[in-house]
């Protein structure tokens, strides 16, 4: 802010609180609603979940909220298609299943499109799991604290904390007006790099848990005294999100309110954006940002007024947030482009007679380091027999005898104390060869499971997906699958 801040200052923040504000649209109606009607509250199983997640492979962890809590959100597939985020919760959380669910399903019952939406939950023996919508591009914190080739920009920085104002004005009216521990973790960027609100925070407290981190310097004084969430709660820890957002820095609430009131704004603001926003905006966000932070509950703003003061302040209104964030597209990374091995190649193309020779010619390297459960029995008559109907069905899939192939592998399969990744490949290859691709996708799944990075599964799963036309998720499988590629190529 220039030299006028001063001035501007003193102005706003001596000014009548409830003076008149422009009129913010009406964006309740606007939930996409053909979309998330698809996509209705559901009960999954532990083990829908356990595939999708590869296992609950460490390679899948988002985030985890350390040793005392250690809940854990991990990335995953449904049915290898549709993109979720898992939340699993340590064994002492939400001893009561009935209070679990009448939670996870009154918050399910959300839905907008600034929300990252809660699409199920899984409430099986003690395990407790969350399922909500996967976010692709990190956090707000990621954006504004530890970015990598440049700041977020003032546009971006207003249109998130509009949207942010928003979501909680939906929940609000919809009911759910308390959430906990809002920060700019809780903030994610979806495909086309618009802010969501995590739906994780609209849950009410587990046994174990806090409504708050352990960093009491952001912590709301009334939570401090008596334990309790409020709305105006709420509204305290939207200011410090956007003193976050102003500052670039993860400034302590008192600390903010003693520059602010020392007129010490070039410590308060990001020196990147110098140049990118006017005197007026600046101190806008100062004056709201000093409001939210009120000691009293009663001299905060509603959620109502904070979305009706914050949307006259939008620019580039009509860029997209991709744009503004400077990040490709989803459309942007086509599969044309990607430089694919020759299984992926194939797979693209599904010739499933290049796939086989690839997958002969590969043999079993790829199950090196594969953890088996042998013991004395790999010396038993049966264990024998195992190891007899894997090699009759490798000897099947070579002769391009593909029923034969499968009633093998499936013996191979079922005594369950040896695990090969490459026998669900090559299983999933030749269902595809009789087609039946939802059976090939399974197998390519489980193969997850067993070597979660592995491409192999994933090009195989394009395959399923292609032949079951599916053709935008296939191109996601390839996609990943080149990626893990890329990635190990530079090891």
């Amino acid at each position: 802010m220039g030299s006028r801040s001063s001035k501007l200052l003193a102005c706003c923040l001596g000014s009548d609180f409830n003076g008149a504000i422009l009129e913010a649209p009406d964006r309740e109606g606007e939930e996409k609603g053909d979309e998330y009607d698809r996509l209705p509250f559901q009960e999954f199983s532990f083990e829908q979940l356990r595939l999708a997640t590869s296992g609950f492979a460490a390679e899948n962890i988002v985030s985890e909220h350390g040793e005392k809590a250690p809940n854990v959100v991990y990335k995953g597939k449904l049915d290898a298609q549709r993109k979720i985020a898992v939340k699993r919760f340590n064994r002492s959380a939400w001893p009561e299943p009935r209070q679990f669910l009448e939670e996870a399903k009154a918050v399910g019952q959300l839905r907008n499109h600034w929300l990252a939406n809660l699409l199920g939950c899984c409430c099986e023996g003690e395990e407790r799991l969350l399922v909500a919508e996967y976010m692709p591009n990190e956090t707000l914190a990621k954006h504004l604290f530890h970015w990598d080739s440049q700041p977020m920009k003032w546009p971006m920085r207003l249109r998130v904390v509009l949207y942010l104002a928003e979501a909680l004005e939906y929940c609000t009216n919809k009911g759910r007006d308390l959430y906990h521990d809002l920060n700019a973790y809780r903030v994610l960027f979806d495909d086309d790099c618009n802010p969501r609100l995590s739906c994780f925070g609209l849950m009410k407290n587990s046994r174990d848990g806090k409504s708050y981190s352990t960093n009491l310097a952001f912590t709301p004084p009334e939570y401090l005294r008596t334990g309790r969430v409020t709305p105006e709660s709420v509204i305290y820890s939207f200011g410090t999100l956007l003193l976050d957002v102003l500052s670039g820095k993860h400034i302590p609430p008192s600390h903010a309110l003693d520059l602010i009131r020392d007129r010490n704004f070039h410590m308060l603001t990001d020196s990147c954006l110098e140049g990118q926003f006017s005197n007026e905006d600046g101190t806008e966000l100062v004056r709201l940002a000093s409001r939210c932070l009120q000691y009293e509950q009663r001299e905060r703003p509603n959620v109502k007024y904070l979305v009706q003061a914050l949307t006259p302040l939008q620019k580039e209104v009509e860029v997209p947030s991709y744009v503004l964030m400077d990040m490709p597209h989803r459309g942007a990374s086509t599969v044309e482009s990607l430089s694919l091995s020759p299984l992926g190649d194939a797979c693209f193309r599904m010739d499933l007679t290049a796939i086989h020779e690839i997958l002969e010619k590969i043999g079993y390297k790829d199950d090196e380091g594969t953890i088996n459960e042998l013991s004395f029995q790999m010396w038993t008559s049966q264990m024998q027999e195992t190891l007899n109907s894997k090699k009759k069905g490798d000897t099947a899939f070579r002769h391009k005898d593909f029923n034969a192939a499968i009633d093998c592998y499936t013996q191979f399969v079922g005594v369950g104390s040896m695990v090969s990744p490459t026998v669900f490949a090559r299983r999933a290859l030749s269902y595809l060869m009789i087609d039946k691709p939802q059976e090939a996708l399974n197998d390519a799944m489980q193969a997850l499971v067993i070597c979660p990075s592995w491409p192999t599964a994933f090009y195989l799963q394009a395959a399923a997906l292609f032949a079951l036309g599916m053709e935008n998720e296939a191109r996601e499988a390839l996609k990943d699958g080149s990626s893990l590629e890329t990635k190990k190529s530079r090891k």
